[in-house]
């Protein structure tokens, strides 16, 4: 049943449990609600679970202080390895005196086949409810390993991390001596694992481990900095915590979006040695929202973009994926590396200013040169047209209707809406401004003609509307001001393969945002050409779906792509060509 488990820890079970009764099997379903979320993505071997989960349950049965527990079973760990009582070891627990030692746990035998096993105790137990530290997740071994496995420290080279954890990247890092570490985290528990992990990877070396407990951001002194802030590294990584800083103060002058992440990355930035390296762990956000524009440009006006790698992994709990991105100080690329999917390939760095936002779009060259031949043949944009949202009722279920009543009308979601066209509406609403929570513009909903788009999607999706409906928030509203051009040719373009691909390459957002929508470009064409296409949508709109080909092929032909080109667009949008 256990054979994960040695005999001297199922013996220690037994005693706690004869102890207490149910003291390491019942939990009375407290897991449940204080959702717990074990973090797999950590675990070196998957049958340590059993053993972490009841051990979990053991601490939090008998209302165990959670420092006192990780102390006592850090004291466990150490005489497992041997090193229990040696004087350096001695001098980094009297830092912690002031801690209870829980006999039971300290007596426990740790699993020796996991990576970091005190710091996948803490994580898993961090998960618990409103325990988890916000925006906080360890970083796998692989992950920590594979951003690491560069850096050279045969010449004493320093490394450090500003938010260390329990400290996967200074394990991961392979110095020839422990001095070459450096660590910083506010989370004494963590620090005191951390240290605990150093003190056993380098069992054979007496050393104090530098990992302090100090938060990055806000513990400077300037009248008596730590002289951890003073000093500069050779290579600086770890995995910051994502999230806003809410009411909390950074100096951090090129940040303005109050983000954590990108607030620990300058500050780091600064205690870069010259020609170092710095490697950060992203959310994958970093590449594209707007909001994270402000450490994009540094990123690439300060910092020397090296490289960016795409994970596919989550962490456990969080949908978000993550990327790392890898710089260099002093260093003026011209072009940056991705890997991605097994595969690696160049990007010139200019590519980043084809959008206003400086969004990491990674293009290729083929993707530049369509971007580039549309860019130049663009020459009006969408910024000057009439934008609305979809109505916020405040409550759907109560204020929408499945049939009609006395002086309701139709109301459309962005279900219904499909390329040109709109399905039928399912729902009815009694339009009083007043009992609504958000609501546009009257002119906006009664415009004579507009385009309604899906505000959550991954493709563009315009529909027309002559019948002044309301649409719900699902859906948004746009009255397109394009000189020369219909409010039929504009929703052509909107819904062609080749605005499909500029958006899907330029901004790679599942949400079609207004700020996005105004910096794709639009050709200058002739009055009969406007007529053309005008003419092309009303038979689409009367169900000549087969029209929608003609349409893209007259787009094609007015920036003039190749066939070539073409047939690249429409594998990149539809994963196939003519």
């Amino acid at each position: 049943m256990h054979d994960c488990i040695s005999e001297a820890t199922l013996r220690n079970w037994g005693r706690l449990h004869s102890e207490t009764a149910g003291r390491l099997t019942t939990r009375a379903n407290k897991r449940k609600s204080k959702k717990r979320v074990f973090p797999m993505e950590y675990v070196t071997n998957k049958n340590n679970v059993s053993f972490i989960k009841k051990t979990l349950d053991c601490i939090d049965e008998n209302h165990i202080d959670i420092m006192s527990a990780f102390f006592s079973m850090g004291i466990g760990l150490l005489r497992q390895n041997g090193i229990y009582e040696k004087k350096h070891v001695a001098k980094v627990l009297a830092e912690y005196s002031d801690i209870p030692v829980d006999e039971e746990l300290s007596n426990l035998v740790l699993p020796k086949d996991e990576f970091d096993i005190l710091g996948l105790l803490y994580q898993s137990y961090l998960q618990e409810g409103d325990k988890n530290i916000a925006g906080s997740y360890y970083t796998p071994q692989k992950i920590a390993c594979n951003m690491t496995k560069d850096f050279a420290f045969s010449n004493g080279e320093l490394f450090f991390d500003p938010c260390c954890g329990s400290g996967a990247f200074l394990l991961s890092a392979a110095v020839r001596h422990p001095n070459q570490l450096f660590g910083v985290d506010s989370d004494r528990i963590a620090v005191f694992v951390a240290k605990l992990n150093l003190l056993v990877k380098y069992s054979d070396i007496e050393f104090e481990p530098q990992i302090y407990c100090l938060d990055y951001l806000m513990g400077y002194s300037v009248i008596q900095p730590h002289p951890v802030f003073l000093k500069c590294f050779d290579y600086i990584a770890t995995n910051p915590p994502w999230g806003g800083m809410d009411n909390r103060w950074c100096d951090v002058d090129a940040i303005t979006s109050n983000e954590t992440f990108s607030c620990f990355f300058v500050k780091a930035y600064d205690q870069l040695k010259a020609s170092g390296t710095i490697r950060y762990l992203f959310p994958e956000a970093i590449l594209n929202v707007k909001v994270h524009k402000d450490i994009r440009k540094f990123i690439i006006e300060k910092a020397g973009l090296i490289s960016i790698t795409i994970y596919d992994d989550v962490f456990s709990g969080v949908m978000t994926k993550y990327v790392d991105i890898k710089c260099g100080k002093d260093i003026g690329n011209r072009e940056f590396s991705v890997y991605a999917d097994g595969r690696k390939w160049n990007i010139d760095i200019r590519t980043i200013y084809e959008t206003d936002n400086l969004i990491f779009n990674l293009l290729s060259n083929d993707d530049l040169s369509i971007v580039r031949m549309a860019k130049e043949k663009g020459k009006y944009f969408l910024r000057d047209s009439v934008w609305g949202l979809g109505i916020v009722t405040g409550d759907n279920k109560r204020k929408l209707f499945p049939e009609y009543h006395d002086g309701m009308e139709m109301i459309y979601t962005g279900k219904e809406i499909q390329p040109y066209t709109l399905k039928q509406a399912r729902y009815y609403i009694l339009f009083n401004r007043a009992e609504l929570q958000q609501v546009a513009k009257d002119e906006v909903y009664r415009a004579q003609e507009k385009l309604v788009y899906k505000f959550i999607s991954n493709r563009l999706v315009f529909a027309y509307d002559a019948s002044q409906s309301l649409f719900l928030n699902s859906a948004n509203i746009l009255v397109p001001s394009i000189p020369g051009m219909s409010i039929k040719t504009v929703m052509a373009f909107l819904n062609s393969d080749l605005f499909q691909f500029l958006y899907l390459k330029l901004f790679g957002e599942v949400k079609i945002l207004k700020g996005n929508l105004a910096e794709l470009p639009f050709p200058e064409i002739s009055v009969d050409m406007d007529k053309k296409i005008s003419e092309l949508v009303d038979a689409v709109l009367n169900g000549e779906t087969a029209k929608r080909d003609d349409i893209e092929s007259i787009i094609f032909a007015i920036f003039g792509f190749s066939d070539e080109q073409k047939n690249y667009i429409r594998r990149n949008v539809n994963g196939k060509t003519d």
